[in-house]
């Protein structure tokens, strides 16, 4: 007879097998096609789509949109692309193919009929919507398919482009993924003030959900090369773009966020010398006030920073009453980038997308209840007052 202790050790192991035995219904990463980058432009047919249907390979449809994939590694040398990074060692970085319609799951079942692999987007990385088609439909129909799709992951970034969103997902450099080098720019928002915080797929779902106007990052493109560069503005009704801010703009809006770290301000002293303060440390203080039916903000803003260039020549030790005009100087220019971002969003396109809102919402919630239907109607007649204090608590190494 097999003793129990016997028994007991084989059954134990047959459930670590089946446990550790994997998944059954994976597939070979060789076998599939992982698109990292999703381009969407307003709809024009490629010159394969119109040799094809010359051919009569064409279905019932309207080119409403243009679909960018950007698959990842690309081609080997023998096959081609439309657009793609370097052959040089044998196979490209990447591949851009593109397809057009009026149905974002038609358009990626097309892909079907002329890829031997299936599209996958459980890697995607970057979903870039040019500001062209934003103008034409709301954001909540180009992504419909999207947010739909469970192949999909939801933290992926979403980008609005100047320009062609084709053109911000091709690069000239052949070792640079186009999808790959975006994501990586968001991480620079700890240097510059000028980059808003990352919006994944999931957290504009949320905001178009909530029916609140909100901003998206711009980049633009140049032969090959992006940058960001100001954001869109997204009524929150419509989801469509109805405006643009600079980065100047976003520099005044990061001093209403306590969120936003570092950044830089430059003036001239009163030699008419470049003088630079970088922000280390800033707390922002957003005070609704609420009187009757009148609502009121004021914004309480103090930032420590470092005088990090001062062009005097000769050169001079800073301290003292020179350190303290300079604190002046740089808040008095804080607070005109304040003004001129407030004005933009009361007086030219009336929303709030510097989430003053969150602040009435906490601190005075029945009165939000009253006017959060109509709320960014209301914000463009608000009364918003606002003081910066900077302070320099260290001129640098240099002069130490």
């Amino acid at each position: 007879m097999i003793p129990f202790r016997i028994l007991l050790r084989v059954a134990s192991a047959l459930c670590i097998l089946l446990l550790i035995s994997g998944c059954w219904s994976s597939r070979e990463i060789e076998d599939l096609s992982l698109y990292v980058g999703l381009g969407i432009d307003v709809g024009k047919e490629t010159a394969f789509e119109k040799d094809i249907a010359e051919q009569g390979g064409t279905y019932p449809k309207k080119n409403y949109v243009t679909a960018t994939v950007q698959i990842a590694p690309g081609f080997t040398n023998s096959q081609s692309s439309q657009q793609s990074g370097s052959p040089s060692s044998g196979k490209t970085s990447y591949s851009n193919e593109q397809l057009s319609g009026d149905s974002m799951l038609q358009i990626f079942r097309q892909f079907a009929l002329r890829r031997d692999r299936p599209l996958i987007g459980h890697h995607l990385k970057v979903i870039v919507v040019s500001k062209d088609i934003a103008k034409k439909y709301g954001l909540d129909q180009l992504l419909d398919f999207v947010l739909r799709d469970n192949d999909i992951r939801p933290n992926c970034l979403v980008l609005i482009s100047h320009h062609s969103a084709l053109d911000v997902l091709t690069s000239q450099d052949p070792s640079r993924i186009p999808a790959f080098y975006l994501t990586g720019i968001t991480n620079n928002s700890y240097l510059s003030n000028k980059i808003l915080d990352p919006v994944l797929l999931s957290k504009l779902d949320a905001q178009m959900q909530s029916g609140s106007s909100f901003l998206l990052q711009n980049v633009l493109n140049s032969h090959g090369e992006d940058k960001f560069s100001g954001g869109s503005i997204f009524d929150g009704k419509t989801t469509k773009f109805i405006g643009e801010l600079s980065q100047t703009d976003l520099e005044g809006l990061s001093w209403l966020n306590s969120k936003k770290k570092g950044g830089v301000l430059k003036t001239h002293n009163k030699q008419g010398f470049t003088v630079v303060y970088e922000i280390k440390k800033k707390k922002v203080k957003i005070i609704p006030k609420v009187v009757g039916n009148d609502i009121s903000f004021h914004v309480k803003t103090e930032s420590e920073g470092w005088l990090m260039e001062d062009w005097r020549s000769p050169e001079e030790e800073e301290k003292g009453e020179y350190l303290r005009e300079l604190e002046k100087d740089f808040a008095e220019l804080a607070e005109q980038q304040i003004r001129q971002v407030l004005y933009k969003l009361q007086h030219t396109y009336k929303v709030d997308v510097a989430d003053f809102r969150d602040s009435l919402r906490i601190k005075e919630p029945k009165t939000w209840k009253k006017v959060k239907d109509d709320w960014d109607k209301i914000f463009s007649t608000v009364p918003i007052t606002y003081e910066v204090k900077t302070t320099i608590t260290n001129p640098g190494s240099s002069t130490e």
